[in-house]
C-alpha cells in the first residue's frame, strides 16, 4: 500500500474511548476504474438510493448470498475514495453503520446513470410517499405535480408536504407565514408557485390568507389607542382588529372578568354573541400562528384574566388547547379546558373515526401530564376510537 492509499480515521465523540468514528480516503476519486460485472450491478443500486444509506440497508441491496460480495465491494470503494464509512464499536470491533458515496456525478455518469434519471427515482419515491400520507384535499395537487417535468415537480413537492403538515396541525396565517414555514423565508415562495398553488388548490380552505390578518374579539374593552379610543363594546356582535392595531394599544378601560377562546368560527361567533358582559371572547384559528400569539399577549399584558378554551375534542384540539395556553402560563394565570369533555364528545350526534396520525398525537399527549378534563377525553378517544367538532354543541 502506498501514501495515497492511507486511509484517514476521524472519531466522532469525545469519550475516552471511542465509540464511533468515520474512516475515508484522503484523496476523492474522479475516474471509476475497472471492477467486475456484479460489482457494478450492486454499486447502480446503491447509487440509485441516493448516495447515503445505512449499511444494513445496502446490504439488503445485496441479498444474503452476496454478502461477502457487498464486504468486498465497499472495503474497495473506501480505499478507491468513492465512500465514506461511519463505524461503530460494538462487542470489541468496529461495524459500518452507515455509508456516504462521493462525488456522485462523476460516479453516476461512469455508471451510466443520467441525472434525469436519478430525479425520476427520487420522485417516484417521494410521491409515493407523500400519496400514502395526502387526503382528498390534497389529491388535486398531487395530480397538478405529476403533469410537471420532474425536476420542477422536486421543486415544488415540498410545498405540497408542508401543506400536509399546515392542516393536520390545523394552522393558520398569511402567506408570509406559510412561506416561512415551508422555506425558511417568509419571501422564499415565487409569485408563480403562488399563481400555481391557487390554480391547484383552495388556499382559503388551508386557511392561509393573502392580506393582513385579523383577531376576531367580543368584549366590552375600550382601548386607548395614539389617535383616539376604540370602544369594542359598541360593536353587535365582535370586532376584527389587525395585529397593528393590538400593538398600538396604550392602555385599556373596563375589566375581564375571565378569557373565552373558541377555535371553531361558527362556535365562536354563537359564544360571541351570547357573552355575558364582563367576560372577553377571542377567536382560535387553529394551531395558534404567530402573529395571533403576539396579539393575545399584547392583551394580557394590559388585561390579565384566566381562560376557560374551548377546542374540537379531538388530538388536534387537545394539542391547540395546550399551545394557547403557553400565553397563560407565561403570565402565571389560570386556565382551564372549557366544552373539552368526554360527556361533550360522547353527546355528539355525529363523530368520527380516528386516523393513525391521530392515535400517534394522542399516543405523544399522554406521555404529558394533562389537566383531568383533556386527560379523560384523551382516555375515551383512544378506547372508542372517535373524535368530533365542537360545532355539534357550543
Amino acid at each position: 500500500m502506498n501514501a495515497t492509499d492511507t486511509l484517514l480515521t476521524e472519531p466522532l465523540d469525545g469519550r475516552a474511548v471511542c465509540k464511533k468514528r468515520r474512516r475515508h480516503r484522503a484523496e476523492t476519486a474522479t475516474q471509476l476504474a475497472l471492477m467486475p460485472a456484479e460489482w457494478r450491478e450492486l454499486l447502480t443500486r446503491w447509487v440509485k438510493r441516493g448516495g447515503n444509506s445505512r449499511y444494513e440497508t445496502l446490504l439488503k441491496d445485496a441479498g444474503t448470498t452476496n454478502l461477502v460480495l457487498a464486504e468486498t465491494l465497499l472495503e474497495w470503494l473506501l480505499r478507491q475514495g468513492w465512500a465514506i464509512v461511519i463505524e461503530e464499536r460494538k462487542l470489541g470491533e468496529w461495524w459500518p453503520q452507515s455509508v456516504e458515496l462521493r462525488n456522485l456525478p462523476q460516479l453516476r455518469a461512469s455508471l451510466g446513470i443520467s441525472d434525469r434519471e436519478q430525479e425520476a427515482l427520487r420522485w417516484q419515491t417521494l410521491r409515493a410517499e407523500l400519496h400514502t400520507q395526502c387526503g382528498d384535499s390534497l389529491a388535486p395537487a398531487l395530480s397538478a405535480l405529476d403533469e410537471l417535468p420532474v425536476h420542477r415537480a422536486l421543486a415544488r413537492f415540498d410545498l405540497i408536504a408542508t401543506l400536509q403538515r399546515w392542516q393536520e396541525a390545523q394552522r393558520s396565517g398569511t402567506r408570509r407565514d406559510f412561506a416561512l414555514e415551508a422555506r425558511g423565508d417568509t419571501k422564499g415562495v415565487s409569485e408563480s408557485e403562488w399563481t400555481w398553488l391557487e390554480q391547484t388548490l383552495d388556499l382559503a380552505e388551508f386557511h392561509i390568507e393573502r392580506h393582513t390578518p385579523l383577531l376576531l374579539i367580543s368584549t366590552s374593552l375600550t382601548l386607548n389607542l395614539l389617535n383616539g379610543k376604540l370602544n369594542l363594546g359598541a360593536c353587535a356582535d365582535f370586532a376584527a382588529l389587525t395585529p397593528a392595531t393590538l400593538q398600538g394599544v396604550s392602555a385599556i378601560s373596563g375589566k375581564v372578568s375571565r378569557w373565552q377562546l373558541v377555535e371553531n368560527r361558527t362556535s365562536f361567533e354563537r359564544v360571541a354573541r351570547s357573552r355575558a358582559p364582563d367576560v372577553g371572547v377571542i377567536w382560535l384559528p387553529g394551531y395558534p400562528p404567530g402573529w395571533w400569539c403576539n396579539a393575545v399577549r399584547k392583551l394580557l399584558t394590559l388585561v390579565p384574566a384566566p381562560a376557560q378554551l374551548a377546542c374540537d375534542p379531538d388530538p388536534a384540539g387537545i394539542a391547540i388547547a395546550l399551545k394557547a395556553a403557553e400565553l397563560w402560563q407565561e403570565q402565571r394565570l389560570d386556565w382551564q379546558p372549557w366544552k373539552m369533555s368526554a360527556t361533550d364528545l360522547a353527546d355528539l350526534r355525529v363523530r368520527k373515526p380516528l386516523t393513525d396520525a391521530d392515535r400517534q398525537q394522542l399516543a405523544a399527549l399522554q406521555k404529558i401530564t394533562l389537566p383531568a378534563a383533556l386527560a379523560e377525553l384523551a382516555a375515551w378517544m383512544l378506547e372508542r376510537g372517535e373524535k368530533g367538532e365542537q360545532e355539534g354543541y357550543l
